[in-house]
């Protein structure tokens, strides 16, 4: 499955007024997010990760947990069907599954470097300057109460055509996050017991790489 780097860090929480989010163009509700998101430092969270389709055709379920600080800072704890983990210190990201025993280490891009989803990580993203905003299809909608964005990058990105949020009309909390990526698959994150604003600390962030296991990438640095 893939990473979920690129998926990261708009979840938001607010109060909305009730129905006002169906008299409000697609445009505008995101901008609403945007604010409620600027005002968000850190979150925590409980999530179910499931991707299908692609060229292979196949289908996966994961779930665990995360940590998000701004500016870029992530802890993605995988518990279920096999343990990983994927942690950026905000400037370099590392990718761990115990059971191959290799530690993947890359920088975390920068500037024109990043796409889209990677500048909303680090804090620095906007979703109406960035998409083009539009309500999605209503097949997205699973509960009573939820609306659908579909953003489209303004920048073509390599590997996705679109983002879909769904989120709570009321109070603009994000409930999923799919990735439409360029192969045909889906990528869904789906949040729950979302907490705001915590003051986690940056050791939260810290990756020690384990004794034992093979380093690649960024010259072994730690």
């Amino acid at each position: 499955m893939r990473s979920p780097i690129a998926l990261l860090v708009l979840a938001a929480c607010g109060a909305w007024p009730s129905g006002a989010v169906a008299q409000t163009s697609a445009r505008e509700v995101a901008a609403a997010l945007q604010t409620r998101y600027d005002a968000v430092e850190d979150f925590s969270a409980a999530f179910s990760h499931t991707y299908e389709g692609g060229l292979l055709r196949t289908a996966a379920s994961e779930r665990g947990t995360v940590l998000i600080k701004k500016p870029g800072k992530m802890r993605w704890t995988y518990s279920t069907p096999e343990h990983k983990i994927f942690v950026s210190d905000g400037r370099r990201m590392y990718s761990y599954v115990p059971a191959d025993k290799q530690v993947v280490v890359n920088d975390v891009p920068v500037g024109d470097e990043a796409g889209a989803p990677i500048l909303f990580l680090a804090g620095r993203g906007n979703l109406t300057r960035d998409f083009d905003v539009e309500y999605a299809d209503d097949a997205w909608l699973t509960e009573d109460g939820d609306v659908a964005l579909e953003l489209t990058p303004k920048a073509s990105d390599p590997s996705y055509d679109a983002l879909i949020l769904v989120i709570d009309a009321r109070s603009l909390q994000i409930r999923r996050l799919a990735t439409l990526d360029t192969q045909g698959g889906t990528s869904t994150l789906a949040f729950t017991n979302v907490r705001e604003n915590l003051g986690i600390a940056d050791s939260s962030f810290t990756f020690e790489i384990p004794r034992g296991v093979d380093v690649i990438g960024n010259d072994h640095a730690q």
